[in-house]
């Protein structure tokens, strides 16, 4: 889900939004013209003719079966899936980071960094401590150059931004490497690059007295529509945010500085300046409103495709040629019909029909305006899949087309950790959770890995059990545990020590785990029907998704699962193809096996491109954060865990393992991945030799640690 369960910031009423209703305000369609070309924007390298790019993150779209008998999601969205396998390559062996939530993975695949680069490890909320000891509750989701969003206080405790960076400052903004390469950037609901509530993020970019923070006060839900969600980043000399009401667009910590530059934030500033009669239609030619009517930003949950897609078109038609939109997702009912849906259930495959309906009408509007695979550089992704939690259908045999399912019961597991732990092991150390299928505590006093408070505690939650309501089995609720010193393999550490865990569980997938109260007067376990989708969590039906690739230069393979990538390398490949470098380095890699060798960059074609996919292959698996390394580390740190002897001798010398194995694979992943950027964007070549040298240290690091 696009907003936290547990931490709903945006104080507006009515975020959320049918996948009809809200949309009712009809409007003449005035029909799909071609797009404007924005003169200097230079996006086109080495015989590549990119004159645009549309990059489109679902939220929870999954190509895999939830159940073998009902078509998967894309399956039910033919137009989409079948223009991406014949037309590019679909990567069914693509990966999230952890946890794996939908900030945190979004901001993985626009920066193609991890979290503890970024600053959002634990996403869509987390906590952070206070002078006192104790732990407040802050959103993942606040514009870039926010600070901890926790509106529950006047200022809060800790100063660091949202977006914090390794050095504690914020870090580099994505849209940056296009606007100063002369291309508007086109942000559409995107996590963090525009304004994500009414409240700090106003606050932050309008000022506190401003009309606009005034508006936010006197009536939420217009200043949601007005300026929430959608934004442009502008090119100097931008002719199309010559048409709008202009912001400076700050961000004093830029490498390389940002002076100059602006922006427009909302749609009312942003709706004038891409259409003529200043009204913005979704894909099925209605105006885009909010459920009450107001023009404008409809609500995270109203970000369906046909209101996503009706935004990209708008804005690549007008002129922006770079346009980055997320899609909620249609697994979830949203607005006055909320609840959880079960896959083949009639609602559910509805929402799908009216995803493709807008697919099919977003590919015919763009191509009649001139934009296709010849010139446009396309990116369809997904930030994880969901653990569907349910009982079997009614009937056994649905396939939810021809036969709807239906399901008795349905809701993930919902577990009440204080009461668990004070019921079953009579531990009452007082704690907060950020509640989730890998929940994070951070325990009082803000104690150490080494601290016996800790221990104790991480012991007796590893043995709380619970009756699953659905199955009527006894499960032990956590499966995994990661301290300080897995955590930081993980990518889970920040430039904010404030916002680093006690530690992590991750749970058995069907459970959502979150603090309650410290008894079980009502049931500590319970089925939670709102809510039937578990991500965040260490498990491969949440941790694997897809990649959609579709452009000049890149393979048209179809379907392919030969390739082990992640978010981290979405951006890498998207800047190779275009000719452009960021300011910083990435975690990921160039997946050359999906480009063309004519439209690689000149370091990475014939065997240097070998060399390249070779050394690439096992950096992935050393520092993604569900490859083989953290895989081998997080089962090693889980036993070290819960191992007991005299003075804790024995989990201090797995933790100094751990450590040390920790240090040794960041050493060497920063080696390959030095040569990795230099090939990809500044033209040296890697060699042969020294590729299989780091290529035979990386394996016998894997095999260190699997032997933990």
């Amino acid at each position: 889900m696009r907003k936290s369960k547990v931490l709903a910031l945006s104080l507006t009423a009515g975020l959320g939004l049918g996948l009809v209703s809200a949309t009712t305000a009809s409007a003449t369609d005035p029909g799909p013209r071609g797009p404007k070309q924005q003169t200097g924007c230079q996006i086109s390298a080495d015989g590549r003719d990119v004159k645009h790019v549309i990059y489109l993150q679902f939220d929870n779209v999954h190509f895999t079966r939830d159940n073998p008998n009902v078509p998967s999601d894309l399956e039910q969205m033919p137009h989409l899936l079948d223009f991406l396998e014949s037309n590019g390559t679909l990567s069914t062996n693509h990966h999230t980071p952890l946890i794996a939530h939908t900030g945190n993975d979004i901001l993985t695949s626009i920066t193609g960094v991890y979290g503890d680069k970024h600053g959002q490890a634990v996403s869509n909320s987390y906590r952070y401590y206070k002078p006192d000891g104790n732990s407040n509750s802050a959103s993942s989701f606040a514009y870039w150059t926010d600070g901890v969003a926790d509106t529950s206080v006047p200022t809060p405790a800790d100063s660091a931004p949202t977006m914090v960076g390794p050095d504690g400052k914020n870090a580099p903004a994505p849209w940056t490497t296009y606007t100063k390469a002369g291309c508007d950037f086109g942000a559409v609901s995107t996590a963090n690059t525009i304004l994500e509530n009414t409240t700090v993020d106003i606050n932050k970019v309008f000022g506190a007295t401003s009309p606009e923070a005034a508006e936010a006060k006197a009536d939420p839900a217009k200043a949601q529509a007005d300026f929430v969600g959608i934004g442009v980043h502008c090119a100097k000399d931008s002719k199309v945010c010559a048409k709008g009401t202009q912001s400076p667009d700050l961000l004093p910590d830029e490498p390389g500085g940002y002076n100059g530059y602006q922006a427009l934030f909302g749609a009312k500033a942003v709706d004038p300046a891409i259409a003529s009669d200043g009204v913005v239609r979704s894909t099925a030619g209605k105006q885009i409103t909010d459920p009450k009517g107001n023009p404008g930003f409809p609500g995270f949950d109203g970000m369906t495709a046909d209101n996503s897609l009706g935004y990209v078109a708008q804005m690549q038609e007008s002129g922006v040629p770079v346009t980055y939109a997320y899609i909620s997702d249609a697994h979830d009912q949203h607005g006055a019909n909320s609840g959880a849906m079960g896959p083949g259930e009639a609602n559910y495959v509805a929402q799908l029909k009216s995803y493709d309906d807008a697919f099919a009408k977003f590919f015919d509007r763009i191509h009649q305006d001139g934009l296709n695979e010849d010139n446009t550089l396309f990116v369809v992704t997904s930030d994880e899949n969901d653990h569907f939690v349910g009982g079997k259908p009614t009937p056994a045999d649905c396939d939810g087309v021809t036969v709807p399912c239906t399901y008795s019961q349905i809701g993930e597991v919902n577990a009440n950790a204080k009461g668990l732990l004070a019921t079953q092991q009579g531990v009452t150390t007082p704690f907060q959770v950020h509640a989730d299928s890998a929940p994070n505590f951070y325990l009082n006093g803000q104690p150490g890995p080494n601290d016996p408070t800790t221990r104790a505690f991480e012991q007796a939650w590893s043995k709380v059990t619970a009756v699953n309501p659905i199955t009527g089995k006894t499960d032990t609720v956590s499966s995994y545990l990661a301290d300080q010193a897995e955590q930081k393999i993980l990518h889970m550490q920040t430039g904010d020590p404030l916002r680093t865990p006690t530690f992590t569980s991750f749970a058995d997938p069907n459970y959502f785990v979150y603090a309650g109260a410290a008894n079980c007067n009502s049931a500590c376990v319970a089925l939670g029907p709102a809510y039937a989708w578990n991500h965040g969590d260490f498990a491969p039906d949440i941790n694997t998704t897809w990649l959609g690739l579709v452009g000049p230069g890149i393979r048209n393979l179809g379907e392919t699962g030969d390739v082990w990538s992640d978010h981290t390398d979405i951006r890498p490949t998207m800047l190779a193809l275009l000719g452009l470098k960021d300011s910083y380095a990435s975690d990921g890699r160039v997946l050359t096996e999906y480009i063309e060798n004519w439209a690689r960059p000149t370091a990475l074609r014939g065997q240097h491109g070998y060399d390249y996919e070779e050394l690439a292959e096992v950096y992935k698996q050393l520092n993604a954060g569900v490859g083989e390394f953290a895989t081998a580390t997080l089962k090693a740190s889980t036993a070290g865990i819960l191992t007991s002897s005299p003075d804790d001798a024995q989990y201090k010398a797995s933790t100094a393992k751990l450590t040390a194995l920790g240090a040794e694979r960041d050493a060497l992943v920063a080696q390959i991945g030095q040569l990795l950027q230099k090939a990809a964007f500044d033209h040296q070549k890697v060699d042969g030799d020294q590729a299989d040298r780091l290529t035979a240290q990386g394996k016998a690091l894997l095999k260190k640690a699997q032997q933990l």
